[in-house]
């Protein structure tokens, strides 16, 4: 593994990347800042081993550098944004801050993004959402290489369809931000152990027959295995639930064989963002003196025998966040790799950008 390297470091050769891949200085700062802070919150598969998907991209011609969400309609409650394959980081931020504003000016907004390229961690979004006060809720659909199976399917047929769920912090506890894949394992973990030659936990993989696997390296055979849903037959349903709302209803690009092309990313969304003071009452404190009580509760749980007691969805990011600044950021030898690959042909000194 390479590194711990400073988040700063590794922003800035990214931004020097995408600059010279042709990106705006304001596209490319987003798009860094944002993969760099994935790797931070300790969700490495959306941070910077993607540098290496958006390069394929870009060669291929699936990801257009410079563009903007564009309004295609807006009727309110219902906002629906394009966003011409342009960087999702770039395009959902956009997105979301249009959303925003309408839903704190009407109380709610039900925003539909569709045709944007790789949109990355989406609690991101969650979280321009909760600065704002606002509640978020998304669905979301991937429209690649199939990863996940059905449950009771023996063949890819879904991507990892992520669900995210932000709630502004309150007096007593900061805010909720719940953002999962509907997949039992992130792709790029697999990738890590496989590169790293180390086995999965059970119940994650089945191999290309359809049966049980621990290996990672069946995800990158051909024909590939597939990853199984989280929870069975109940993250199945939450991932085709994506498939639906946010790839057939707000993009109209659902992962169907016929809207796949080889080394593109499409990421579709459906989401709610509601002012949580338009609904609640305001007796007995209101939403935020009940959700605290709710809060307090469950994490007044005694712990398991040995277990560090019972967390809140938002909480492990912020731990991370903290030892990311502490540490550093560690990277994975192909993202390493990639890195100095990528960063060389560009003329860049990645060495130095790296402190190496």
């Amino acid at each position: 593994m390479g590194g711990p390297y400073a988040a700063d470091r590794l922003v800035a050769l990214l931004d020097a990347i995408l600059q010279r891949s042709g990106s705006s200085p304001e596209e490319a700062a987003i798009v860094a800042a944002n993969l760099v802070d994935s790797d931070a919150t300790g969700h490495a598969s959306h941070g910077v081993c993607q540098i290496a998907v958006y390069a394929k991209s870009l060669e291929l011609g699936h990801l257009q550098p410079n563009r903007h969400a564009r309004v295609v309609r807006d009727e309110a409650p219902f906002l629906v944004v394009d966003g011409e394959v342009g960087y999702g980081q770039v395009i959902a931020r956009e997105a979301t801050d249009l959303a925003i504003a309408r839903a704190k000016a009407g109380g709610a907004c039900v925003l539909a993004l569709r045709n944007a390229h790789h949109i990355g961690r989406v609690g991101s979004y969650g979280e321009q959402c909760i600065a704002a006060g606002l509640i978020g809720v998304f669905f979301v659909n991937v429209v690649s290489r199939p990863l996940a199976a059905p449950h009771g399917g023996g063949r890819p047929r879904l991507g990892t369809n992520p669900i995210c769920i932000a709630v502004p912090a309150t007096p007593g506890h900061p805010p909720f931000l719940l953002d999962f894949a509907t997949s039992a394992v992130a792709a790029n973990k697999c990738r890590v152990a496989a590169a790293s030659g180390k086995e999965v936990a059970d119940g994650l993989l089945i191999d290309e027959r359809g049966a049980p696997t621990r290996d990672p390296g069946v995800m990158f055979r051909d024909p590939t295995g597939a990853i199984l849903p989280f929870g069975g037959h109940k993250g199945y349903g939450l991932a085709l639930a994506c498939e639906i709302l946010a790839g057939a209803l707000a993009g109209g690009l659902p992962a169907l064989p016929d809207n796949l092309r080889q080394g593109r990313v499409v990421n579709n969304a459906l989401a709610f963002l509601i002012d949580p003071a338009r609904v609640s009452d305001v007796e007995n404190g209101g939403w935020q003196a009940l959700t605290d009580a709710v809060l307090d509760h469950i994490q007044d749980t005694p712990p398991v025998p040995g277990g560090d007691g019972v967390l809140v969805p938002g909480g492990p990011e912020r731990r991370s966040r903290v030892l990311a600044a502490e540490r550093g950021i560690t990277l994975d030898p192909d993202t390493e790799r990639a890195l100095h690959g990528i960063g060389g042909a560009l003329g860049l000194d990645v060495p130095a950008f790296l402190g190496a």
